[in-house]
């Protein structure tokens, strides 16, 4: 699957977790969505530090 469709879809996920844990009664529900925000929160990151050192390694390559 295409990273970029991936992160696209993990930052989807990430908006609608975070107005689900806005809706939350309760602190279960708020705790657990919680998680869910932190964790998808995380996968992004994953693919973020993973753009960020392509973008640099494809600068070192210029230099040569």
């Amino acid at each position: 699957m295409d990273p970029e469709k991936i992160m696209d879809s993990l930052s989807k996920e990430l908006l609608v977790a975070i107005k689900a844990m806005s809706k939350a009664k309760t602190v279960e529900e708020k705790v657990a969505y919680s998680h869910v925000v932190k964790n998808i929160s995380e996968s992004l990151g994953v693919f973020l530090n993973l753009v960020s050192d392509v973008m640099a390694m494809d600068g070192d390559d210029d230099m040569y």
